[in-house]
């Protein structure tokens, strides 16, 4: 209209020489042409999550392949500069393993032993943590027992094999008994000592939904210990395994405990350690499949 100033439409700018309209459409829509990468972008490559990777393993295995390559240099360079007599290098202690392997010696006495080991392990663990329960759920017959299990789980256990011997001679019970009494009291204890940590809010929970005593205990006191019962477990893999060991010199000729024994009376050092080798690799063993019964039953600890 006349005597009204016209809106002044400003030209489209530019940028790069070419106008934004090129780039985006009248109405606001997107233009159907992909946008220009910058030249310093460059797509990821693919070697990249291999490296992490690589480098992640190498943080996490890398210290425990570390250590054990320079205990076993160590373990060689020491043998091979010192007396046959007290010690012999690692080369040597795999040829004897070895040998006794395939003179079927070692496999003889190592069932013998396993089944020793086995039997007091599984007596004590079956003692053990329901004792522990009891003893945490009633106060008066853990304060009447406690002192007695404290000191018997102070108490050198080597020094009871003479009076064991003499109550019940040599066979197989009296050496069973030799590794109950080393393996029980670790589970015993730490059984009673997570039982004794359980919050008393939980066991108030489980009674106001009506909660028996069998389901209190399975509900509640299980799970919660089950960890505690766990560490004791893992110590008392170690402890077991030298009292079957003490039990095999004073009260048997077979087993991997008598193997060693006859190796040292016929001053047989390479056997010595390759026997003792062994043992540390089973104990090693077991408490890598106590920790993985741990985590597998016992994640809500995480």
């Amino acid at each position: 209209m006349p005597g009204r100033p016209t809106d002044s439409i400003p030209p489209p700018q530019r940028e790069g020489g070419r106008p934004k309209a090129d780039r985006v459409g009248a109405r606001g829509e997107p233009s159907s042409q992909p946008p220009t990468r910058p030249r310093s972008a460059r797509p990821p490559s693919p070697c990249g999550g291999g490296i992490r990777r690589q480098s992640t393993w190498l943080g996490r295995h890398g210290p425990f392949w570390l250590s054990l390559a320079a205990g076993m240099a160590l373990w060689e360079i020491v043998g091979r500069n010192t007396s046959p007599a007290f010690m012999v290098p690692l080369s040597e202690t795999l040829v004897r393993l070895w040998e006794l392997a395939r003179s079927g010696q070692l496999g003889m006495q190592f069932l013998d032993s396993a089944a020793l080991f086995i039997t007091g392990f599984a007596i004590a663990l079956g003692v053990g943590m329901p004792a522990g329960l009891l003893l945490a759920r009633v106060r008066a017959l853990r304060v009447g027992l406690e002192p007695y299990i404290m000191m018997l789980y102070a108490t050198p256990m080597v020094a009871l094999i003479p009076f064991i011997l003499s109550l019940m001679g040599f066979g197989f019970a009296p050496k069973v008994l030799v590794v109950f009494l080393f393996a029980v009291f670790p589970i015993l204890y730490n059984t009673v000592e997570g039982a004794r940590s359980i919050r008393p809010e939980l066991i108030e929970v489980a009674r106001s939904f009506r909660s028996g005593e069998w389901a209190l205990w399975r509900e509640v006191m299980l799970p919660y210990t089950l960890p505690f019962t766990m560490t004791g477990v893992r110590q008392a893999i170690g402890r077991g395994l030298v009292g079957m060991v003490a039990a095999e010199f004073f009260l048997s000729s077979t087993g991997l405990g008598a193997l060693i024994m006859t190796a040292s009376q016929n001053f047989d050092t390479g056997a010595v350690f390759a026997i003792i080798l062994v043992i540390g690799l089973i104990g090693v063993a077991l408490m890598r499949v106590g920790q993985a019964i741990e985590n597998r039953f016992a994640r809500w600890r995480v």
